[in-house]
């Protein structure tokens, strides 16, 4: 279903467990940068109706998701830690070259968002799968399937937006691609992407 052509390295597993103090903060702020990501989606792009209802309420949705960590992270008598640079993001995000349409420009933005949903939902799928701690299984469970819905959002307003859906399927087939050498590098990192 999520397309990624290269799985997690089942090392993560066994780092995340060992490790989740860190992957809680880092994944509060995951959910923070999710919501900014809408939010400048709405500044930038406030012609397109469609687009604005969809990031107005992601925006909502992934600040309850930043509470819901965050109590998570206070229950457990701990602090929100300092935010960690994301590497994975950052390549992403470099991936497409600068310039272009403005419309092109938020296919490729839309792209990228469903790409780091669909990583993440697949990272929440390990961690309700690895875990011992039932309430932390139950908890990425249900944010897996949430991760799931904005994916199939982020790929069906690309391909709303986008010239063609050829050209939107070849963009998209050509990130896969980069995001599963980028991920080969990855896997040993306390952090959600990482």
């Amino acid at each position: 279903m999520l397309h990624l052509k290269l799985p997690t390295d089942p090392r993560w597993a066994n780092i995340a467990k060992k490790n989740i103090e860190e992957i809680l903060t880092d994944h509060a702020y995951c959910e923070q940068k999710a919501a900014s990501t809408a939010i400048s989606m709405i500044i930038g792009f406030p012609q397109y109706p469609e687009l604005v209802s969809a990031m107005t309420e992601l925006a909502q949705e992934e600040m309850s998701h930043f509470k819901m960590v965050h109590d998570l992270i206070l229950e457990r008598g701990l602090e929100l830690g300092r935010e960690r640079k994301d590497n994975y993001v950052i390549k992403l995000r470099a991936f497409f070259p600068k310039g272009g349409s403005k419309t092109n420009h938020l296919v490729n933005k839309l792209l990228i968002a469903g790409l780091i949903e669909a990583r993440s939902c697949e990272r929440f799928r390990i961690l309700s799968e690895e875990l011992e701690d039932k309430k932390l299984k139950k908890f990425y469970r249900k944010l897996m399937i949430s991760e799931a819905n904005h994916y199939t959002m982020f790929l069906q307003l690309a391909r709303k937006y986008a010239d063609s859906r050829e050209s939107v399927n070849q963009k998209w087939n050509a990130l896969l691609e980069f995001e599963a050498t980028l991920i080969g590098t990855l896997g040993d990192q306390k952090t959600i992407h990482g």
